[in-house]
């Protein structure tokens, strides 16, 4: 069967895209293919496909490595031809996972690092990570600004298999230009030497530490097999209905949510993603000062998505969804158990005792379509979840390891961080996650009201001062597309559908109810913010355009300026009974603690689109009850038996930490 022309790109597609570029002119193995995606149909050809056929088209984003000059080509799959070729001026397309292992390779060879790295008392250049990030274009060092340039911090592995962002070497980045693969310059300044930190986190490589022995098993089971279904890419699950995507930026897209109500097949969503997600490092010395990451559009969620593996991921009745993307010569890779699919209990959904006819009580269900990216030293576990009563909830965890520092012996620690480890620091920073969401409430023409609620004033009718209130206000046009959370007045914005009715007069309408949202805290003047003033409000609001995708911009790497959001607002577009399109900013302030070290556990942040006048009544009224044995243990188990109480020493003492000798870095 034909492809859907929201499947994502297949291997043959990717395969055809990148004949098709090298067969244009002068494209030979001296460019690189940054991206291949798929041109996705806009509305109105997908509502008129039938009669109009929609011809699936690739773009590739590809860049010169002699002159550094990129250009866009949009591929006619079908026919195997180039239909446009656009020079892109002054754009840098993201880095890519090869350029990451190639730096790697070229740094642990090059004579002039391999000395450097004698200097720390390393010989062994096996236990050296380089890990490379991208510049801003205002910190790029003037004489070569017009170069590809990649900054590189490197850490330390204890052992072959160790921890090395236990590590750093502090006072040390190595310049590289990408194109060449050359070395320009060791920048160093005077600093701390090594830290004797405790760093390790595997039980392999904490012999010291007994692990757990009082955890009974937890079984989650299905007997019967899941209740969803998925044929090719699109899944059902009860009365929902979506469609899945993915690329090698925004990673798990989800398009065309649809809700079955008694028969009645109605929108929700068009499309759900990932945008942008800006982490700028909150200080301002040399370790850091060069460390905001734009994780998105610097380096795509989709090339940092790892294979997950049944039993530790995820629990149940599991289905998988595999990814395909391509490399930068523009060969297709797959990622196998790209997407998890699988059911969550959830505790109760809805419950009520009646003394005279007794308790009725109905276990939630929750569908989770879940996907996991690793960045460097960070993990980002992201949850779309769908549940029986027609909410959904967007959950993004953040594990991994925090970017440290070593300080001087005797020095206090920064107060731009939280000490976690002997004279080591974790700097605070910031995770601005950016939700494009294109809403389509019983179609696509809607209106967004910003819902506040307000204490009445007392009055005659209000003698007690206890009325409470909500006033809804139109967003009316893009000159009011940003939008702030107000604490004191409980904000939220609703998406309504102004054409439609419902059962008691009002407008059906999805509810976003912010959690995780936090100020930029920044200069509206600094570099970064200059680079993505999305980060600076909550939600921005703005006309549905398929060019509009990319709210720091098409190509953040080395940018100067936003050419994403506040360039799309400038036309002040209409916003009632239209197309339009949220972009929720929430994330993580993450002020840093000895708790989160050596490795951190998930920190959690999320947001909920909830029905607001969507349904006439609880759509959740006709889930069945659990069958009483699934709820009740005939016996309980025998209690694990006690633990020998070990002996108390006759003095407290430290535990002795792992070590690492080095010499002084300054």
């Amino acid at each position: 069967m034909a492809p859907h022309p929201l499947d994502p790109l297949n291997a043959e597609e990717f395969s055809a895209a990148a004949a098709a570029v090298r067969q244009h002119e002068g494209v030979d193995a001296g460019f690189r293919f940054a991206s291949i995606e798929l041109v996705e149909p806009s509305k109105d050809q997908l509502r008129n496909a039938a009669a109009e056929p929609i011809t699936r088209r690739a773009l590739c984003v590809v860049w010169n490595r002699a002159d550094n000059k990129t250009y866009e080509a949009v591929v006619d799959l079908a026919a195997g031809a180039v239909e446009s070729w656009t020079h892109i001026p002054d754009a840098v397309p993201n880095f890519t996972v090869d350029e990451f292992y190639e730096n790697d390779a070229m740094l642990r060879r090059h004579p002039d690092v391999i000395e450097l790295m004698k200097e720390f008392g390393v010989e062994d250049m096996d236990l050296v990570l380089f890990d490379v990030w991208t510049y801003g274009y205002g910190l790029i060092p003037e004489q070569w600004r017009d170069r590809r340039l990649g900054w590189t911090d490197i850490w330390l592995r204890e052992t072959p298999d160790g921890n090395p962002y236990a590590h750093p070497v502090s006072g040390v980045k190595l310049i590289v230009d990408m194109n060449a693969m050359e070395l320009l310059q060791i920048d160093r300044v005077p600093a701390p030497g090594a830290a004797d930190v405790d760093g390790e986190y595997a039980p392999a490589k904490r012999p010291q530490m007994a692990l757990r022995e009082d955890i009974l098993p937890l079984h989650i089971t299905q007997p019967e097999g899941g209740s969803f279904h998925l044929d090719g890419q699109v899944l059902t699950w009860q009365n929902w209905s979506m469609r899945l995507g993915f690329n090698y930026r925004e990673g798990l897209v989800i398009h065309e949510v649809s809700y079955d109500d008694h028969g009645t097949v109605r929108d929700i969503a068009h499309r759900l993603s990932f945008a942008e997600m800006v982490v700028p490092y909150r200080e301002s010395s040399f370790d850091h000062y060069r460390r905001t990451a734009y994780d998105i559009g610097e380096w795509g969620l989709g090339y940092m998505t790892t294979s997950l593996e049944l039993g530790c991921d995820c629990l149940g009745e599991i289905s998988y969804v595999d990814a395909t993307l391509s490399n930068s010569k523009g060969e297709p890779y797959t990622i196998k158990n790209a997407i998890c699919l699988h059911e969550e209990d959830n505790a109760v959904l809805w419950k009520h005792v009646d003394a005279r006819t007794g308790a009725e009580v109905r276990r939630m269900r929750r569908m989770v379509v879940s996907f996991h990216a690793t960045v460097a030293n960070y993990e980002y576990l992201v949850y779309w979840r769908f549940y029986q009563d027609g909410n959904i909830e967007c959950e993004v965890r953040a594990t991994g390891i925090m970017v440290t520092s070593p300080i001087a012996e005797g020095a206090a620690g920064p107060a731009t961080g939280a000490m976690v480890d002997s004279r080591t620091y974790a700097p605070y920073h910031q995770h601005f996650l950016v939700a494009r969401l294109d809403l389509d409430v019983d179609g696509a023409d809607n209106t967004v009201l910003e819902v506040d609620s307000e204490a009445a004033p007392v009055s005659p009718s209000n003698p007690y001062g206890l009325d409470l209130v909500t006033v809804s206000t139109p967003v009316l046009s893009e000159a009011e597309a940003a939008r702030d959370y107000d604490w004191h007045r409980q904000r939220s914005w609703k998406v309504i559908n102004p054409n439609r009715v419902n059962k008691v007069g009002g407008h059906p309408g999805y509810k976003l109810v912010p959690t995780g949202s936090f100020p930029a805290m920044m200069d509206p003047n600094t570099l970064q913010y200059l680079r993505a003033p999305v980060i600076g409000h909550t939600l921005w609001v703005t006309k549905e355009s398929p060019e509009e995708r990319w709210p720091a911009g098409r190509y953040p790497t080395q940018s100067l300026y936003d050419w994403g959001m506040t360039r799309w607002i400038a036309d002040d577009a209409p916003l009632v009974n239209t197309d339009v399109v949220l972009w929720y900013v929430f994330g993580i302030h993450h002020i840093t603690r000895m708790e989160e070290w050596p490795i951190m556990s998930a920190d959690v942040t999320s947001f909920w689109l909830k029905p607001s006048g969507f349904f006439d009544q609880n759509p959740a009224l006709d889930v069945p009850p659990q069958p009483k044995a699934a709820c009740h243990v005939a016996e309980a188990p025998a209690p694990a038996p006690a633990k020998k109480a070990a002996a108390k020493p006759a003095k407290k003492t430290a535990a002795k930490k792992s070590t690492t000798k080095r010499g002084n870095a300054g």
